[in-house]
Formats: C-alpha cells, structure tokens, sequence
C-alpha cells in the first residue's frame, strides 16, 4: 500500500520566526487517522528563522531524530551537550528518563529541517545525545542507515527503537531498492526532486505511508534526497 499524503494538504503553523508542517497529529494540528503509523509519532517539516529557534523545553521516552535540509541547527542540553548539526548530517537525541534541550538556528539564513519521532522499545534510561556527518556521496544510489536500532548498523546513530532512518540521493533515471518486509510501516519524504514508487509520485517534501510491501523500489524522476523510516 502506498498513501501519499502531498505537503500542500499538511496541517501546520507559522509563528513569524517558525512555519512548520506536520505529517502526523502535533500541536494545535489533530487529526485521528493520522496520530502514528508505526512506532513513528512524528514528522515535522519547519523552517526556522536565523537568530531564532526552540528554547529550553522537555522530553522524555521519544527518540527524536533531526535531519538538517538547509543551514544549521545548534543544540544545547541539561546533560552539557552543545553541538551544531550541519545540513545533510543528523543528529539524534534519545531522552530516556528525561531531558531538557534547546535547538536554535544561529546562521545568517533560514534554516530548514525534518524533525522526526521516534516511540522507543523501551522507556526510561539515561537521556543521550549525538551528532554525525553523513556525506551525501556515501548513500548516492542506494539508502543507507542514518540512525538505527538495529543489529548490524554499526555506522549509524544509535536510537533506542525497533527502526531506521535512512538517507539516499539519487540522479534523475536511478533507482534505489529497500528490503521492507510486508510487517513493517515505511515512511518516506523526499527532502529534494520528485520520485516515483510503483507508479504513483511522490514530490518534494510529500509523505509515502508505505505498507505491505516486501521490497521498496524507488525510481527518480528528478535528481532527489530522500528520507525514510522504517519501523514495527
């Protein structure tokens, strides 16, 4: 099964330094056929304005899981993390039994991201922190794990959740496979450019729900960055 849900049709927000989308129920945005799918909570699409962004605020048992589009984010937290996550790269915060962080876009320019959620396999546990580059040269033509939390994805962030989030850039004609399997809920955004999944399209920052499907085929229509989450 694949449900594209366009980006013109998502619910959202702008407060002036913060516009935001929102591919699941966050917020003031409620809407009950699309509260998760999967162990994935959240998908949030904003765009941050330079010298602006989220003060210190809360979380506990949620992996969350940014994906840098355009600019940088600067993250700060009760734990003495600071660290400044560049676009293309990922950072991920597991925050366990709880943590408060701060997220702001300290550049000269809008900064642009995915912010994605992730319900842990298991609550509680000291909160953690950590940032990676992922060159976009090391997943051209093919997904590769960004954070996972599962065996063998040794290269990956690591996150306390049956799941993966993964990253491909592909050229206009190429096509990229994933092994889903038909129990598992995929979720795909491209970051950039268009793609094409058994026929139907998929534009840019549109949502796939995919389901029921063993191997996930991805064909290019434009040269594209793609972001997935696969999950129980």
């Amino acid at each position: 099964m694949i449900e594209v849900r366009p980006y013109s049709g998502l619910g959202g927000a702008d407060h002036g330094w913060l516009k935001t989308k929102h591919h699941f129920s966050f917020a003031e945005y409620r809407d009950p056929k699309r509260v998760q799918w999967g162990a994935l909570r959240v998908w949030n699409d904003d765009e941050i304005a330079p010298n602006t962004g989220f003060p210190p605020h809360p979380h506990a048992d949620m992996e969350i899981i940014t994906y840098v589009r355009e600019g940088a984010i600067s993250h700060q937290d009760s734990l003495g993390n600071r660290g400044r996550t560049d676009a293309g790269d990922v950072q991920v915060m597991s925050a366990g039994s709880g943590v408060r962080h701060a997220e702001y876009n300290l550049e000269p320019s809008t900064t642009t991201l995915f912010q994605i959620w992730i319900l842990p396999t298991r609550t509680g546990g000291a909160p953690s922190w950590g940032t990676k580059p992922f060159p976009k040269t090391d997943r051209s033509g093919r997904f590769v794990a960004l954070a996972s939390g599962i065996d063998g994805d040794a290269d990956a962030l690591p996150i306390r959740a049956d799941a993966r989030v993964l990253g491909a850039a592909l050229r206009k004609g190429e096509t990229a496979e994933y092994k889903l399997g038909r129990t598992r809920h995929g979720y795909l955004v491209p970051a950039k450019g268009a793609v094409e999944i058994d026929g139907v399209r998929v534009g840019t920052r549109d949502g796939a729900a995919l389901s029921d499907i063993e191997t996930l085929s991805v064909k290019a229509l434009e040269d594209s960055e793609l972001v997935l989450v696969d999950t129980v």
